[in-house]
């Protein structure tokens, strides 16, 4: 009989959401073991395809009730993979997880508060103690899991993520037909993709995308795709102060089908991350041949390698004098264009579920 892999899967959307989806998704037959998923009702469906088994496991992503009605719904299994540090400290099976990041220990906006004290910071110490091998996605995060974790640094596998084919190279002109159909935006742009929370560094971006504006710059709008109920109303709100927000349009979710329209018709995608694990965004921008401009912080160097043109992220007047030398400069930008597109192509999921591939068996025969 198989060994069984239950792989948590509840969490489907954002970037960890991506990695799950595309994990699953290349971890297709024949595999030597089944694999099973845990996930919410409302996803059910479209992972039943992907995997050999589902288990419908409702209880909400950090809550208390995760502790038991995971444990519970992955007895029996012969390795449990958490995508996250949530990790159910009642699993007594074998246990792989998955460390994207130390945000919530590095952080000063997480570090400090009531729930980093209380939930994040055990659990990650939980997670790098009780596991029997960690995985994350860039060999910036394994130093910094190996330094305060105290993980020993065999334990730990840095497995890249990767690009998903319908992230590519389209006509332009269609992909801004589609945008604007879409979005109602007929401006260029400046694009972000990625969360709302204070590491991502927006309000940097924001008072960056003003500098730009007192320069001149009045021909873009800065477009950023993504959400956060709590962060989002401060960025807004500053986006006033600055007497940019006309010209500033906040976007919470888009569709994998319009994604890759919106990189490739965007004239720069801006990362001013201060913390990323590894920066997603980055290559999928790179793939559909938007050039990058991003912070000299954290992975994102390792990622976008010679690609993207890097800035200080602690100083908005770099990040705006990083765009400026891009925009103003065509054989610059069509530089970083094709080096993206080089770069991105070291990045895929294949490669990513085949090292999956080769962890979990080694781990089950062991």
């Amino acid at each position: 009989m198989k060994k069984r892999l239950v792989i948590d899967a509840r969490w489907i959307r954002t970037g960890i959401g991506r990695y799950v989806m595309n994990l699953l998704e290349g971890l297709q037959p024949p595999n030597g073991f089944s694999v099973h998923a845990l996930a919410r009702k409302q996803d059910a469906g479209s992972l039943g395809p992907l995997c050999d088994g589902i288990t419908v496991v409702d209880s909400p992503i950090y809550g208390w009730r995760e502790q038991w009605s995971v444990p519970w719904a992955a007895r029996g299994a012969d390795l449990l993979h958490v995508p996250h540090y949530n990790v159910p400290v009642l699993f007594r099976g074998t246990l792989l997880v998955t460390i994207h990041d130390l945000v919530h220990l590095v952080s000063p906006a997480y570090s400090r508060t009531l729930a980093a004290r209380m939930y994040a910071r055990p659990l990650l110490a939980w997670a790098a103690r009780r596991s029997c091998r960690i995985v994350t996605g860039s060999h910036y995060s394994k130093a910094r899991i190996v330094e305060l974790l105290h993980a020993p640094s065999e334990k730990v596998s840095v497995i890249s993520y990767g690009v998903h084919p319908r992230f590519r190279v389209q006509d332009r002109e269609e992909s801004r037909q589609q945008v604007r159909a879409a979005l109602s935006l007929d401006s260029p742009y400046l694009l972000f993709v990625g969360n709302l929370k204070p590491h991502k560094n927006l309000e940097c971006l924001l008072e960056g995308f003003s500098r730009l504006r007192a320069r001149g710059l009045d021909s873009h709008d800065l477009v950023l795709i993504g959400d956060d109920a709590r962060w989002k109303p401060r960025l807004i709100e500053t986006s006033k102060e600055l007497g940019i927000s006309e010209h500033v349009r906040f976007i919470a979710y888009v569709g994998d089908e319009l994604l890759p329209h919106i990189y490739g018709a965007a004239d720069l995608l801006i990362m001013p991350s201060l913390i990323e694990g590894f920066g997603l965004p980055v290559v999928e921008a790179m793939a559909c041949g938007a050039p990058v401009v991003c912070s000299r912080a954290s992975a994102l160097p390792e990622v976008a390698g010679d690609a993207a043109h890097f800035f200080d992220p602690q100083d908005s007047a770099d990040l705006a004098q990083a765009v400026e030398r891009v925009l103003g400069d065509p054989a610059r930008r069509e530089t970083l264009r094709k080096r993206g597109l080089e770069r991105a192509r070291v990045f895929a999921w294949e490669d990513c579920a085949r090292n999956h591939r080769k962890l979990y068996a080694e781990i089950l025969d062991a």
